[in-house]
């Protein structure tokens, strides 16, 4: 029966619609009143359903437009850090380029390559990319842009360790502008600090808290005005010829990606330079 009428109704509306309208009788305007609500219904549906079916693609395109957003955002960050990077080198490999003309001499450029750090995450060595091939010896000096950072102690082919000042096993004959005075800067080895501390400084010579200490350039290990660090207290024991002072070194051994190892203007050590580190004509000038 609904098939019949399903049949049936379509060509009921057409055959009211197309009467004429003064022969039009009650049940045609029933029919014409009907289809119109039922069109109008369609219309409204059809209009729903076409504007669900837009916000759909709508939101789609929204959807796929964020998503490009995003990926552009996450280049266009990764391409600032990237240039942030490249600016840092940029300054340190310029502050290098400026050390290496005021130092004058022969030197050669490193990149650290290696860290030894102890259990309190303090670097004790570094390691290099420049050894023997070139031109690098035991025991010249390695200096960055905030001072000075030590000295060859080994060598491979196309690596060098370096020994940090405030190794034990560091000695470097320094000054202090303000005053004059001299002494001999020797690394404490401490494992979760770096420091260092200034020798043989007579009871009668002033040093004090926030004095710069620079190599003096004697015993030509190494060049004259290098900045080596702080002194961070000073000790003057009650009975003794001498004082001592405590000195942070200038350099971040941590934050180290370049150097410049001097190549002219130092010389390796003797066996017995390196068993005393201080050979004992420079304590007869200092006493």
């Amino acid at each position: 029966m609904i098939s019949i009428a399903l049949l049936i109704l379509p060509f009921l509306v057409l055959q009211a619609n197309l009467k004429d309208p003064s022969k039009v009788n009650g049940v045609d305007k029933v029919i014409i009143e009907l289809s119109g609500t039922l069109q109008q219904a369609g219309v409204s549906a059809a209009d729903a359903v076409g504007a669900v079916i837009q916000e759909y693609f709508y939101l789609v395109d929204v959807g796929r437009e964020n998503e490009r957003l995003r990926l552009d955002n996450a280049r266009y960050r990764e391409e600032n850090r990237q240039l942030r990077l490249l600016g840092h080198e940029n300054e340190r490999l310029r502050q290098l380029l400026e050390l290496r003309t005021r130092i004058g001499g022969d030197s050669v450029s490193a990149q650290v390559i290696g860290k030894d750090t102890s259990e309190y995450f303090r670097v004790v060595r570094l390691v290099v990319d420049r050894g023997e091939r070139d031109r690098v010896r035991v025991g010249m000096p390695v200096v960055s842009s905030e001072g000075l950072v030590g000295q060859v102690s080994r060598l491979t082919g196309h690596r060098a360790d370096v020994r940090l000042t405030v190794d034990q096993q560091s000695a470097v004959d320094i000054i202090i502008p303000r005053t004059g005075t001299r002494g001999m800067l020797r690394g404490t080895g401490e494992r979760n600090r770096y420091a260092a501390r200034i020798e043989y400084l007579e009871r009668t010579d002033e040093i004090r808290v926030g004095d710069d200490v620079y190599t003096s350039g004697l015993g030509h290990r190494f060049p004259a005005s290098i900045l080596v660090g702080r002194v961070t207290s000073v000790t003057r024991r009650e009975f003794g010829l001498y004082q001592q002072a405590e000195v942070t070194p200038s350099v971040d051994f941590s934050s180290l990606e370049e150097v410049l190892i001097l190549t002219s203007g130092s010389r390796e050590q003797t066996a017995d330079e390196r068993s005393a580190d201080v050979p004992e004509v420079e304590l007869e000038g200092r006493r």
